[in-house]
């Protein structure tokens, strides 16, 4: 849409952009054929669109994308947008991207963000849309130019800040190209930048617990200029000692750590268990016959390496709305690592009974001791990965304490939700979830 016919358009819907909203319409149309096209939008891909405004981007996503979904707070606009693009394959959602529910994404097989952020609340919608983990496959943020550089800052330069640290803990930033005011109606005061964004490999940087990673730069950068070590003493007492460990300056600044260097200082404060120590005797499970009666025990390798039937345990925990609680299994599981999973899952070990294991599994992942009903077992075979497993459920209404040795992250979903994921990304889940969650449904459809 040209400028000119742009301008008209906004006088003949009655809309005056607001700049409350962010309202800034992007009128070139080669520009934005050019930033769609950096999504590489297939005819498998999902797009979510924030602020599609007139549909400059929307018109163009919705040529080879499976379909669209666009969210736009101005009642106004969104009218405009159904009556232009009447497509089967669109939805425009009236409301407000921050108050989207994100977990609706892992029921498309694949999901591309498109955003034109809204400078007054960019941070927030950044760290929402990049939440880990996440369904969503490619981000592309149009946002302030000086926003976009600190996204893609380098330790030790003025940029880099603690919103660099937390969005490329998780995500690879690139810096496409600037985007000047005069390609905007009406005209911002600052330029603006596009950026494309992609999940980082999770075992690319060490692990550590995200939550106290954000706590620790969160404070290191909360007085830029002075040093670190003063402000996060009560974190790390040592920190001098630390510093020479790790090779630091004891009178560093924040901006001097590279993001491996958060992380270990992360890790001194709260170590992951990630390996079981070489002296350690190997876990033993009761081998069984195809009746599930006990014929002995052999190691947790010997099991699996010949697919001995064995026994173990699922328990699925489920909030006051309704809602399951889902981990996504350690980066150094020996089984389907980063796959999701039940709420607690785990191998009997010899000499226990299914209902002692249900509940150690509980407080050694979750953290927490209640009252467990038994919903079913399944009879072992290929799809259960030969474990005979008896399957619980229990409510829990408070915060779980995740152990991250043997959970990389997790959340409540609802079980619809649920249930349209495992058909449009079977690959997600370990297998016998998916078996104990058929069981479930049945029971409660």
């Amino acid at each position: 849409m040209k400028l000119s016919e742009m301008a008209a358009t906004l006088r003949e819907i009655g809309v005056s952009p607001v700049k409350s909203l962010g309202q800034n319409f992007l009128h070139d149309r080669n520009l934005a054929k050019w930033i769609v096209d950096q999504a590489n939008i297939g005819p498998n891909d999902f797009v979510v669109e924030v602020g599609p405004g007139l549909g400059a981007l929307t018109e163009l996503a919705l040529t080879n994308a499976a379909g669209v979904l666009a969210i736009e707070k101005d009642r106004r606009l969104v009218k405009f947008l159904r009556d232009t693009f009447q497509r089967a394959t669109l939805e425009i959602m009236h409301g407000d991207a921050i108050e989207f529910d994100t977990r609706t994404l892992y029921a498309q097989p694949k999901v591309k963000f498109l955003g034109n952020l809204p400078y007054y609340i960019s941070s927030q919608l950044l760290m929402k849309f990049l939440e880990y983990p996440s369904p969503i496959s490619l981000w592309l943020f149009m946002l302030q130019k000086e926003s976009a550089k600190r996204l893609v800052a380098a330790p030790a330069t003025s940029d880099y800040g603690a919103l660099t640290l937390l969005v490329q803990f998780h995500h690879r930033v690139e810096y496409l190209r600037t985007v000047p005011a005069s390609v905007f109606l009406p005209k911002p005061e600052v330029d603006s930048a596009l950026v494309r964004i992609t999940p980082r490999d999770p075992k690319e940087l060490p692990a550590c617990s995200y939550t106290l990673f954000s706590q620790l730069v969160r404070r290191g950068f909360s007085q830029r200029r002075k040093q670190l070590g003063k402000l996060i003493r009560e974190q790390l007492p040592s920190w001098e000692d630390l510093a020479v460990e790790l090779s630091l300056n004891t009178r560093a600044r924040a901006e001097e750590l590279s993001p491996p260097q958060w992380i270990a200082l992360t890790n001194r404060i709260a170590p992951i268990p990630t390996e079981v120590s070489n002296d350690a005797p190997e876990e033993q499970f009761p081998v069984v016959d195809e009746e599930d009666r006990l014929k002995g025990a052999a190691p947790r390798s010997k099991v699996h390496a010949n697919n001995l039937l064995h026994r173990a345990v699922h328990v699925l925990i489920f909030n006051p709305a309704g809602e399951v609680f889902l981990q996504m299994r350690s980066r150094w599981k020996d089984r389907h690592p980063l796959a999701w999973d039940s709420s607690a899952a785990g191998h009997l070990n010899a000499g226990e009974e299914y209902d002692q294991g249900a509940a150690r599994e509980l407080r050694e992942e979750l953290g927490i001791d209640i009252p467990l009903e038994k919903v079913a077992k399944l009879p072992a075979s290929g799809r259960t990965g030969q474990e005979f497993i008896c399957l619980y459920r229990g409510s829990y209404d408070g915060k779980l304490q995740l152990n991250l040795g043997e959970i990389e992250a997790g959340r409540f979903f609802p079980p619809t939700i649920v249930d349209r994921w495992i058909r449009a990304r079977p690959r997600d889940f370990a297998p016998g979830f998916v078996e104990c969650w058929k069981i479930w449904r049945e029971k409660n459809p």
